[in-house]
């Protein structure tokens, strides 16, 4: 199904179904940002806030981006903060914000509908301030590869939506052109299955 249609539908029940993808993701941006602060954040694809409100409680500003309007209207009837901008763009155009206004850029379940990484790394670059981190949480390729993707519903019901596959090695060209150093990556497991093969991958960057 085309992405933004397919996110409009699922707005209606992304916070309440049944997705390991989404809470485990949840999690690993947690945990892979606990290290470091921030004060001025810019969220791309910020669905319903299922990050944005963390992310908020911890900063000084942030500005969400979502092209999805249902998304975006769930994400807003939340925001209580006073410092959270919420607007529809999407990330694939011109990132309508201040260059070199933020300290943290913030990226979730949303690159493996991108095609080309290297286009959002080179914006990513023009919105950082010098030193500046970029977190990314993604489906693991090797997921990919079997061809699982993002998808709700269930039995005949359920929909897949367009995706592109990202190799691992793919996000770290991306980022040495744009000047960015890695500073952590980690594959994040099911809970009980580290056996099994890896659901998400992340990374923090540093802009150099």
């Amino acid at each position: 199904m085309n992405i933004k249609k397919g996110y409009n539908e699922w707005a209606k029940i992304y916070d309440s179904n049944v997705n390991r993808t989404r809470d485990l993701e949840a999690v690993s941006l947690r945990q892979m940002l606990a290290p470091y602060s921030f004060h001025h954040v810019l969220e791309l694809g910020c669905g319903t806030g299922k990050n944005t409100f963390w992310l908020a409680e911890r900063a000084k500003s942030l500005v969400g981006l979502d092209f999805s309007e249902e998304m975006l209207a769930k994400a807003k009837s939340k925001n209580h903060f006073g410092h959270v901008r919420l607007q529809l763009a999407d990330i694939q155009e011109e990132w309508e914000v201040e260059d070199g206004a933020f300290d943290l850029i913030s990226c979730s379940l949303t690159l493996e509908h991108i095609d080309d990484l290297e286009a959002i790394f080179a914006q990513a670059s023009q919105k950082i301030q010098p030193g500046g981190l970029f977190y990314i949480g993604e489906l693991h390729p090797f997921k990919q590869y079997l061809g699982t993707k993002a998808r709700f519903g269930e039995g005949d019901a359920r929909i897949e939506l367009d995706v592109f596959v990202h190799h691992i090695s793919d996000f770290l060209k991306a980022a040495k052109k744009e000047n960015w150093e890695l500073l952590a990556l980690k594959e994040w497991f099911d809970e009980g299955e580290n056996g099994e093969l890896p659901r998400l991958v992340s990374f923090v960057f540093k802009k150099i």
